[in-house]
């Protein structure tokens, strides 16, 4: 049987393993495509590890390189245990006392990329070195496939670029990126500060990818945009000719519309009641079937001619328009506006301008087709003889190689930031195994894959773990490898359960609270949250005054602040013992039926509650459930040790990051608070 099976009673699987898209952050930061032909050529062909120890020490690297090791306070990437009943938790900052150091370049953001290709060493984890090597492998591996996509189509506009003598110059992407800066708004810095956060582009590959792209494009379809007379006279008249101010009705049925016509016709007075309630056009609808005025070479040549053709007050005949008609009331004739003659050319620059930008994206757009088109692109890879003839190659553009390490780089520049806090927190893993003389095992990794299997219903005839449908479907709806999965999903889980083993035992005392916890009684109560004081006294001393549900009830619809007992009139969730809330389970357990609490202080908020009775335990003894409720103990004490021991050793590490970098002081974009967003829920099942 495979697929989502449904859980009965309290019990909770913890789906740390199953998620990899949430979990694969901790190790790169975004979803990944392996790339394994990539990684069956040969290896880079750059300085090895073991060189780089010998060549480079580290104290003379940072000289030479002219960086500071500093402190830093920077979020950092976290393994996130997350549950199939719940969201992934929000990371938190690392605390400014952890011994994570970060190198700061003296050089301008868009120079970084170009400085951190010189690095053979891109980061050092307790003293142990990764290479750029190590970097560039782990790159190739989740993104090779991808980039190389891009890259060879990069690669042939600049063939393009050579063939035609086009050479897009500093200052020319200088000012590219200061035009569109200007378009939002924000100085440079500003800009790329936030293309950096908010959307994960460096300021290096924003320069040399995103803009070096459309500029090229622009020169390349500069012979196609040109503007000609009869697309500046069209223009023109689109702006400054006649116009036509009508109403409009569109039907797709040719009977109804038909009959509207007639309609209009007999009382053209009432068209625009005919287009309020009939119209499928609901912009226009609303306006009573107006529109803006209708111009020529504008929109529709058949709408157009009908329009014009037109006197105030006629109604038009029927035009089609894919799959509408269309029905007009001419409401008024607009004449050309006058432009005076010292104003013309102005006019007319501007024009012509806006026709070059308009012509531009499809003239581009076709360029790059017959680029691709006439292009001839081998893969290397994938043949037998020119791999052994083109060793280090992963393809041919035009004759052109593409080369291993060329595609290894500029993955790094793409991606090399997140991956490398992959590979430094993958890294402290390894190291905090090492130290406690401890290791995965292939056993430990099957069976992590077998509980994510078993914890979302991926179970056979015989109801034990489907670990090959289970990996079928988490590979295919996340497209990764199998590899790339157990990598950076399985392997972290199973290497911080391997950590905390000594840390997850289940005493006597764990199971008789997780015994009230999920099989004890609760209490049934109606709830109101409020933000302050003051007012929970006014609203405390209106349901002392009438101590009833109803009046209770209506009382949290208009005043409490928490969605679940605003939105069903106070009822929430019957509260049971050890869930979290202890002030409020102690005052709600001292409550009988009809009785209101005290005004209970939690977390800045201020909550009442009226008790309405209370559950009957189902289950009497702790034996009769003693092996589900360790199974369920296990998963949560197992959790929390994870995201405790990580943040721990993360903290306690001494990192030292070269490829990160480091923006400009003061060019910080605020992000806002999502914990001043919206109010926490209090009250869970």
């Amino acid at each position: 049987m495979n697929g989502k099976n449904s859980q009965t009673g309290t019990k909770e699987k913890l789906n740390y393993t199953e998620k990899p898209r949430s979990l694969r952050k901790f190790l790169i930061g975004m979803t990944a495509v392996g790339l394994l032909a990539v990684t069956y050529v040969a290896r880079l062909y750059w300085i090895s590890p073991e060189q780089a120890d010998a060549q480079q020490k580290p104290s003379q690297f940072r000289t030479s390189q002219s960086v500071t090791p500093t402190q830093s306070s920077a979020t950092t990437q976290r393994p996130e245990a997350s549950s199939a009943t719940s969201t992934k938790p929000t990371p938190k900052p690392v605390s400014s006392t952890n011994k994570v150091s970060q190198a700061v370049a003296n050089t301008p953001v868009k120079n970084s990329a170009s400085d951190a290709k010189k690095l053979k060493v891109v980061a050092q984890v307790n003293g142990e070195n990764i290479s750029r090597n190590d970097l560039a492998q782990a790159c190739l591996d989740r993104f090779g496939k991808e980039t190389l996509e891009g890259y060879l189509n990069k690669r042939l506009i600049k063939q393009a670029c050579e063939k035609h003598q086009i050479d897009i110059t500093d200052d020319q992407l200088d000012r590219e990126i200061e035009r569109m800066a200007k378009k939002f708004g924000m100085s440079v810095d500003r800009w790329l500060t936030m293309l950096q956060q908010e959307r994960n582009i460096a300021p290096d590959q924003y320069r040399n990818e995103h803009m070096w792209i459309n500029l090229a494009l622009r020169q390349l379809a500069s012979r196609e945009i040109e503007v000609t007379p009869e697309q500046l006279s069209k223009a023109f008249e689109s702006e400054f000719g006649p116009k036509v101010k009508v109403r409009l009705i569109a039907h797709s049925d040719l009977d109804t519309i038909t009959e509207l016509r007639k309609q209009a016709i007999a009382d053209p007075e009432q068209f625009g009641t005919l287009a309020k309630e009939h119209s499928e056009d609901q912009a226009s609808a609303s306006a009573r079937g107006l529109i803006p005025p209708i111009g020529k070479h504008v929109g529709d040549p058949s709408l157009e001619a009908e329009a014009f053709s037109l006197q105030e007050g006629e109604i038009s005949e029927l035009v089609k328009i894919a799959n509408q008609y269309i029905l007009m009331k001419c409401e008024k004739k607009i004449p050309s506006t006058y432009i005076a003659p010292q104003f013309k050319s102005d006019a007319e620059a501007r024009l012509r301008d806006k026709i070059r930008e308009q012509n531009l994206e499809a003239a581009a757009g076709r360029i790059f087709q017959r680029l691709q088109a006439e292009a001839k692109i081998q893969s290397v890879y994938e043949d037998t003889d020119l791999k052994q003839s083109h060793p280090g190659v992963v393809a041919l553009l035009n004759g052109q190689q593409i080369t291993v390490r060329e595609l290894a780089e500029e993955c790094i520049t793409r991606y090399g930031v997140d991956v490398l806090e992959g590979e430094i927190n993958r890294k402290i893993l390894t190291q905090a195994l090492t130290t406690q003389n401890k290791e995965v095992s292939q056993q430990d990794i099957l069976a992590e894959i077998k509980r994510a299997a078993d914890s979302r219903g991926y179970l056979d005839d015989a109801g034990n773990p489907d670990v090959k449908a289970w990996l079928k479907a988490v590979t295919s709806n996340d497209d990764v490898t199998v590899d790339i999965y157990v990598k950076d999903v399985v392997w972290p889980s199973a290497a911080l359960k391997k950590l905390v083993s000594d840390e997850t035992k289940i005493s006597d005392d764990d199971l008789q609270r997780g015994f009230e916890s999920n099989y004890g009684p609760r209490v049934e109560v109606m709830a109101i949250v409020l933000n302050t004081q003051r007012q929970a006294n006014m609203v405390w001393d209106l349901a002392n005054n009438n101590s009833n549900d109803y009046f209770f009830g209506q009382l949290a619809e208009q005043y409490s602040i928490e969605p679940v007992s605003r939105a069903n009139q106070g009822k929430v969730p019957p509260i049971r013992k050890n869930g979290g809330q202890p002030v409020v389970e102690e005052e709600a357990f001292r409550l009988k039926k009809g009785e209101l609490s005290g005004i209970v202080a939690v977390g800045g908020k201020y909550i009442i509650m009226r008790c309405t009775g209370h559950t009957v335990p189902v289950v009497d003894s702790i034996d009769d459930v003693r092996d589900e409720l360790v199974s369920y103990l296990s998963e949560r004490k197992t959790h929390s040790a994870m995201t405790v021991k990580f943040d721990d050793i993360r903290q306690q590490a001494d990192v030292i990051n070269f490829l990160r970098p480091i923006l400009p002081a003061g060019n910080a974009v605020p992000v806002p608070n999502s914990s001043n967003l919206s109010t926490p829920q209090l009250f869970q099942k």
